[in-house]
């Protein structure tokens, strides 16, 4: 039986990244698929390789070639391994359930709130209007709840007939209103559509550390693993203080180590990293080519046309509705009925005066299932959906908020890449203007600030000589100059053959 493993989500990785690899992989394939340290696929490697009955195949250079010629299926059985992967497979699903019944429960609090406060509104209008048609009474409650009552239903057929989000309901809803043979490619799911209003649509850079790192693995591998800090800030975006520990961790993750140039230039060799069977004929002694990848913007929502819109509304509906109950059921409170001629009136018990319509016609119509229909109304119909409708709103309004920031945030990081390898792939002579990405995700709303800062940041790591030309201030940076040159000698002397992992001398399968 297999042990424990410390890192399952690690070993899921490796074993995912060895399917990929059919003719077989060694520790630093895996490494650059998965972007995992060294040590951790040193670790997990033969433990993958025992519970899927690899082969290891030994090369001249003593680096092990293992593959899965028997597929992966475990050859651990018993009660054990089945419940272990029997929970886990239902943690899975209860997590995924449960984000779709909380995903369910926004959508029926949202619009089932809105079409009982339209069933509501609908009764009591038909029910003025037929008190009307009895007796020809003008007061002031009954034409408010005709009005009212008119307003919503008008409401209701424009949402019908007009907006996205039927369409995202019927798929098959025809271009000029009928419905066609051809239906229509099947829109969103309208509990998807709102949960992605209120709470968007996730990360798009949640995986962003693990691609940068593969970013950075495959320009180590691609240049005889040797990279320089600035080439680090170029790829990752960050400034000197912080590259410098980057690279620290790097190379303890990736068996990197420091080492010195003939003019003293510090540089780092991966070594290690580059015992791969793939790639071999990219070894590029040069400086040049460093890797563009930047960050997503984030998008409040990804839903289309004006859904947003329309959920807005329904919830300004609810809003009213909740307000106006909560608020009827403390100033008006208890509804009793008076008979006076003929006639039956609904009366405040609180003020003596007549109930509202909308609120009195509740309050009857409650009573025929409730003892009391006072909380229900003032917690059912007033204080939950009020609730809801404000987070509704606050929730959206405070991300958005935050979105704008942290977009900000994203563009500066992606001109930050833009400029740092703009200025190494040409350091001689740099114009503030000529860092200009001209990309929405990377150019930042005050764009001359952020040339300043990046040209600043540079020269915290290499000081600049800067000049004043016709069209204004050229900068110089010798410095890096002179690193590019060492560096591109300093690979130019490293021997890709001395990565080679030579021929098969042994094999477990024979």
């Amino acid at each position: 039986m297999r042990g424990k493993i410390a890192d399952g989500k690690a070993y899921k990785k490796i074993v995912e990244a060895f399917k990929g690899k059919r003719k077989g992989a060694t520790v630093a394939d895996i490494a650059a698929v998965t972007a995992l340290p060294l040590y951790t696929v040193k670790e997990l490697v033969p433990v993958a390789a025992d519970e899927f009955s690899g082969r290891l195949e030994v090369t001249e250079s003593g680096e092990i070639l293992y593959s899965f010629p028997r597929g992966f299926a475990s050859r651990f059985k018993g009660l054990a391994p089945f419940l272990k992967k029997t929970s886990e497979k239902l943690i899975h699903f209860l997590g995924l359930a449960g984000t779709g019944i909380f995903k369910v429960w926004i959508m029926v609090m949202l619009i089932g709130y809105f079409l009982v406060f339209l069933a509501i509104a609908l009764a009591s209008l038909f029910l003025s209007m037929a008190a009307n048609s009895r007796n020809n009474n003008d007061s002031r409650s009954g034409h408010g709840g005709m009005y009212l009552g008119s307003s919503i239903f008008n409401l209701i057929i424009r949402l019908w007939f007009y907006s996205e989000l039927t369409k995202s309901v019927n798929p098959r809803y025809g271009r000029y209103g009928g419905f066609e043979n051809n239906s229509r490619p099947k829109g969103r799911p309208l509990h998807k559509a709102i949960f992605s209003f209120v709470f968007g649509d996730g990360d798009p850079n949640a995986q962003w550390p693990t691609e940068e790192k593969k970013t950075f693995i495959a320009y180590v591998q691609e240049h005889r693993g040797v990279v320089s800090l600035p080439e680090l800030m170029a790829i990752s975006g960050i400034p000197s203080d912080r590259a410098e520990s980057e690279i620290t961790a790097l190379c303890a993750e990736f068996g990197g180590s420091p080492e010195a140039t003939e003019d003293g230039t510090v540089v780092y060799r991966f070594d290690e990293i580059l015992l791969r069977t793939e790639g071999k004929g990219r070894n590029n002694a040069g400086s040049s080519g460093i890797p563009s990848l930047p960050k997503n913007l984030r998008d409040f929502s990804s839903n289309k046309g004006k859904m947003n819109f329309w959920f807005s509304l329904i919830n300004g509906v609810n809003l009213l509705f909740g307000s106006y109950f909560l608020y009827q059921s403390v100033h008006s409170g208890t509804i009793i009925a008076r008979q006076i001629g003929e006639n039956v009136h609904l009366l405040s018990q609180q003020t003596g005066e007549a109930a509202p319509l909308i609120y009195g016609m509740t309050y009857y119509f409650v009573s025929a299932v409730a003892a009391n229909p006072l909380p229900i109304i003032a917690v059912g119909l007033g204080l939950i959906p009020l609730a809801f409708s404000i987070l509704f709103w606050l929730i959206p309004a405070l991300r958005k908020w935050k979105l704008k920031k942290e977009n900000e945030k994203i563009k500066f990081e992606n001109f930050r890449k833009f400029s740092f390898s703009r200025i190494w792939s040409f350091p001689k002579a740099v114009k503030p203007q000529d860092l200009n990405p001209g990309q929405r995700e990377a150019s930042p709303n005050n764009l001359k600030q952020a040339q300043d800062k990046a040209l600043k940041e540079m020269g915290a790591y290499a000081i600049p000589e800067v000049t004043i030309a016709q069209d204004g201030e050229v900068y110089s940076f010798p410095d890096l100059e002179r690193e590019k040159i060492a560096l591109e000698k300093y690979r130019a002397g490293v021997n890709p053959e001395a990565s080679d992992l030579g021929k098969i001398v042994f094999d477990s399968h024979e």
